[in-house]
């Protein structure tokens, strides 16, 4: 178990603990009104704990209190991991970012794209850009998801049972077969849709490697980082350990979601690199230190430092933003100034984000309002875990992000 403590006092790394009391003070009204279940925020900065709090219940019904080594479905928090995974095959020389998708998983060399028409009758034209690998970790490959709810194609996703997950049985390999046999939104690299486009990479690093998705993970990445308690399923002995997922309710409440925040209690068929897995604050502060270390955390290096800096850097074509290039999305706040990595939503310009904040700072968050991003012109690292899908159902991020900032002083 990893575990995560405060290790210095704020105003030793520039915090104002006044300051940082603000933060508690405004999130335990989500709790305290019914709005969340319950929270937990960890600030570091320089590599040390200075804030970490929490509020309210892992498990409101059951009476459980968020513990500092309560486990929470990350979800999309999953795609950074998943998405270093396939770095440290690139350098290893076992693909290169322009190659193309087909060239590994066959089945994307019959994808078209969506042209005209409804999910009832699409029409659809050939692939003018191939797929290639750096689409996938930009999402600019033309996938999407059945819950974006935007776009004809996002229909047929759910026509094909992929919503909030996939056909009972189903493994990753024939989840891929399976989108690949769905027009894409758009041809390849000219936009952007959050989407399945992980989990591809997911499978792709499973080709390239060798083995298991879970298995690679472990290997190169989960165990040199010591994140013992991050993985595909809960086994029994930490099930109690688990929270409770909640949804929204009426009159600004949340309820329990019952069996669609069930997690397995063994390794499940699909393996999502796009947001299967389970993590707790220690394990995803000790990720979060390794990409602010460069790539390197105790000694243990998974990534060259050239690497990192080419996946925090906005790779979105001419360098425009998000809200310029994206498709409409679920997302509860713009993204203007904020661009994408390999990986990771990339602020460029803070005074377009209308947050205070730095350029370079990098993250993103996962479908139950979870959430980190790294800042290493201020050698920070903030981590927000609570258990509430979605994430649009209040301005958790952006709230948040201010009122840390308000609290660095030095």
């Amino acid at each position: 178990m990893t575990d995560i403590a405060i290790e210095v006092e704020p105003g030793e790394v520039g915090l104002d603990a006044g300051r940082l009391e603000r933060i508690d003070a405004h999130f335990r009204r989500f709790v305290d009104d019914g709005r969340l279940p319950g929270w937990l925020l960890a600030v570091s900065r320089h590599g040390r704990v200075a804030h970490l709090s929490t509020h309210g219940h892992a498990n409101r019904e059951a009476g459980l209190p968020v513990e500092a080594d309560t486990l929470f479905r990350i979800y999309s928090m999953t795609k950074p991991i998943t998405s270093v995974a396939a770095m440290v095959l690139y350098e290893e020389g076992a693909f290169e970012l322009k190659d193309q998708v087909k060239w590994y998983l066959p089945a994307f060399g019959s994808t078209r794209v969506f042209r005209s028409g409804s999910s009832t009758k699409p029409v659809t034209e050939p692939v003018t850009e191939p797929m290639r690998i750096w689409h996938l970790l930009t999402h600019t490959a033309g996938l999407t998801y059945g819950f974006n709810y935007v776009h004809p194609v996002d229909a047929l996703y759910r026509q094909a049972g992929f919503e909030l997950g996939a056909p009972k049985g189903m493994d990753l390999a024939e989840a891929c077969d399976r989108w690949a046999a769905l027009p894409l939104v758009f041809q390849p690299g000219t936009s952007w849709n959050y989407s399945v486009a992980t989990d591809v990479l997911g499978r792709l690093i499973e080709v390239v490697s060798g083995q298991s998705l879970d298995e690679f993970l472990h290997d190169r990445i989960l165990g040199p980082l010591g994140m013992d308690d991050t993985g595909f399923f809960v086994d029994d002995a930490h099930q109690g350990r688990l929270a409770e997922l909640y949804l929204p309710a009426a009159e600004r409440k949340c309820a329990p979601a019952g069996r669609l925040g069930a997690v397995p209690g063994s390794l499940p068929a699909l393996l999502s690199g796009g947001g299967g897995l389970v993590s707790t604050a220690g394990d995803y502060h000790r990720f979060c230190r390794m990409l602010l270390g460069r790539g390197e955390l105790d000694g243990t290096r998974l990534l060259g430092p050239r690497t990192h800096a080419y996946m925090v850097r906005n790779h979105l074509p001419g360098g425009v933003d998000l809200e310029a290039y994206g498709q409409s999305t679920f997302a509860e706040t713009s993204f203007d100034g904020v661009g994408f990595g390999l990986g990771f939503s990339v602020v460029d310009d803070p005074a377009a984000v209308k947050v205070v904040g730095s350029a370079g700072e990098y993250g993103w968050g996962g479908a139950a309002s979870t959430a980190f991003w790294v800042d290493p012109a201020d050698d920070m690292i903030v981590m927000f875990f609570t258990q509430l899908l979605p994430s649009s159902t209040y301005a958790i991020r952006p709230q948040l992000r201010q009122l840390v900032q308000q609290a660095v002083v030095g």
